[in-house]
């Protein structure tokens, strides 16, 4: 099978995570391209729905918040539901 190369622009952070997540399904960035390119034309589409979920305000600010508390380091994190208990039961 001849193969083409190809360039794509993706944002650093999106390429970072995709990397990570393709690396713990035992794929590199071209077999995941590749893999999602043959499922596309299997399928002639996209081989998932492409939709705007429609959240309501709630929701939206309840995610901007949770995205907040996660990149702040002055939010205390737990690795395991004792510990979590633990601080729990201490308030």
């Amino acid at each position: 099978m001849a193969t083409a190369p190809t360039q794509v622009r993706i944002d650093a952070d999106v390429k970072a995570a995709a990397t990570e997540l393709f690396d713990s399904l035992g794929l590199d960035m071209s077999g995941a391209v590749n893999l999602f390119l043959h499922q596309c034309i299997l399928r002639g589409g996209l081989p998932f729905a492409v939709e705007i979920p429609q959240y309501s305000k709630k929701t939206i600010d309840a995610m901007i918040e949770a995205r907040r508390i996660s990149k702040d380091p002055n939010v205390k994190g737990y690795t395991d539901m004792e510990s979590l208990k633990a601080a729990l039961e201490e308030e």
